[in-house]
Order: C-alpha cells, then sequence, then structure tokens
C-alpha cells in the first residue's frame, strides 16, 4: 500500500488536503492541538473548504472549548455550515484525516506532526464507509460560544466601534481566554473595555446575554469581583424612570489612556 509524507506540521497536512478539493471531510480523534490548528486553518482558507466532520474526544472537545478564543473562530466555521462537531464513542481510534479518496494518518515524533497519506482505494474506500458509520451513530456536541465575527459585528452596531477595537486588542493580545474563573475571559474582557470607555454595565450586560456571551447575573457578578480587585468602578446615572444606571470606568485613570494589551496585562497580573 503506498503511502506518502504530506507535511511535518497539521499546517501542512491539512493545507494539502484543502488543496486537493474534497467535498467532505472526518477529523477523527484528533489532539486538542490539531482540532486548533484546523480551526485556524478553516477560518483563513482562501478557497471552497469541505464540508468538515470533525469526530472527537469529548473531554478534549470541552477543554479545548473552554478557550474563547478558539471556540469563537470555532463557531464562525459551524455557523458558515462549514464545520460539524460530534463526539466520538470509541477513543481507540486513530487520529487521521478522512476522505472519499484519501485517508490521512496524523503521527506525532519528536515535536512534529507528521501526514502519512495512503490513496489506495480499497483502503481508502472501507476507512470512509467506517467513519461514515461512526459518524451517523455519534452525538452532536453543543458549542454554545457565538461566533466571533457575530460578536465584533454586535458590539460595533450595538455598543461602539471603539468598545469593538478595544475588545478585539485585548484578545489579540491574549495567547488564550478562558472561562475558568483565572486570568480573563470574555466577560472580564468585555466589562474592562466597556470600563475604559465608560459605557453602562445594563448596555454591556445586556448586549453579552443577548449575543451569547453569559448572562446579565455572570456579568453583574464579575463586575462586583473586578471592583474588589480594584480595577473597575461605578458611577450612578439618573434615568427618568426606575432605579439609577452605573456607568462603569478603570478605578486607576491612568489605565483609560493604556493600549488594549497594557490594559490586558495589568488586569492579568491583579487577577494572578
Amino acid at each position: 500500500m503506498p503511502s506518502n509524507l504530506l507535511g511535518t506540521s497539521v499546517e501542512d497536512v491539512l493545507a494539502a488536503v484543502f488543496e486537493s478539493e474534497p467535498s467532505e471531510l472526518f477529523v477523527v480523534n484528533p489532539a486538542a492541538s490539531t482540532i486548533e490548528r484546523l480551526v485556524e486553518a478553516g477560518n483563513g482558507f482562501d478557497g471552497d473548504l469541505p464540508e468538515i466532520r470533525l469526530l472527537g474526544d469529548e473531554s478534549t472537545l470541552k477543554d479545548v472549548m473552554g478557550d474563547f478564543i478558539v471556540a469563537s473562530n470555532t463557531a464562525n466555521l459551524v455557523e458558515a455550515g462549514d464545520l460539524e462537531l460530534r463526539v466520538l464513542d470509541d477513543d481507540a481510534r486513530s487520529s487521521m484525516l478522512v476522505t472519499a479518496n484519501r485517508t490521512v494518518a496524523l503521527l506525532e515524533a519528536g515535536g512534529l506532526v507528521g501526514g502519512l497519506a495512503t490513496d489506495d482505494d480499497e483502503f481508502a474506500t472501507t476507512a470512509y464507509d467506517a467513519i461514515g458509520d461512526d459518524w451517523d451513530a455519534a452525538e452532536a456536541y453543543n458549542l454554545r460560544t457565538p461566533a466571533i465575527d457575530r460578536v465584533r459585528q454586535s458590539l460595533d452596531d450595538e455598543i461602539s466601534p471603539e468598545v469593538e477595537d478595544d475588545f478585539e486588542g485585548v484578545l489579540s493580545s491574549l495567547e488564550t481566554a478562558r472561562g475558568d474563573g483565572d486570568g480573563l475571559d470574555e466577560v472580564t474582557i468585555s466589562l474592562l473595555v466597556a470600563a475604559k470607555n465608560r459605557e453602562l454595565l445594563y448596555d454591556i450586560s445586556k448586549w453579552g446575554e443577548d449575543v451569547g456571551i453569559a448572562s446579565k447575573a455572570t456579568f453583574s457578578r464579575t463586575k462586583t469581583k473586578l471592583e474588589d480587585l480594584g480595577l473597575i468602578d461605578t458611577e450612578k446615572v439618573p434615568i427618568d424612570v426606575g432605579r439609577p444606571r452605573l456607568r462603569l470606568k478603570l478605578a486607576d485613570e491612568r489605565l483609560e489612556d493604556a493600549s488594549a494589551s497594557e490594559l490586558a496585562n495589568t488586569a492579568q497580573s491583579v487577577l494572578a
């Protein structure tokens, strides 16, 4: 059975597979890093993507999707109809890429990931049919994170372009944005950039709930935590009817002119 090496990185392997223009691509039991690279490659690919069907270990998917940056970019592909996620029952399956005409085993060695491919018709057909059966029997993975493009556009439209710019700037300065209670997650970032631009807590929390970031209650709890840590402050804003609303502001005025990355670094040092 002849085989060839498609590359020594996930990016190389995926590029080779995408360029062969399959109509459908199964990604089977990928490692966490492979999922991250797949999402990057899919969002950055200029041509028409195949229908990508990712069949992954549930615990791996949960861990990877705990990072808002990865999850929101994954949601971009899901909402565009380019990617579907399902849970693999049998984690003994090898890590591989499968199309109707090619099977690629993903092999890790010495920090490199090699894509060992075979185009043997009989083997490719057998693998494709077997994975297709696995796919049909698998349950969908429920990705609750909103797509990053929708988050950016709604933040621009409903809050302000300045807040959207700062939100994107903070995200770009981070390697991960995990909602694990430590460091900067998507709710913390939203509140910090809202405070930097002196937006109302009501407006940013309503936006966050509507777009699917988190509930208003989560925004309120996180706001209290950031106040207690001395990162943000609030001031009351009277309204015609009802209780005054709270305007967010940074507790240290020197941070108001800080860049997004400087704001992120300061917040991370306080939260650490």
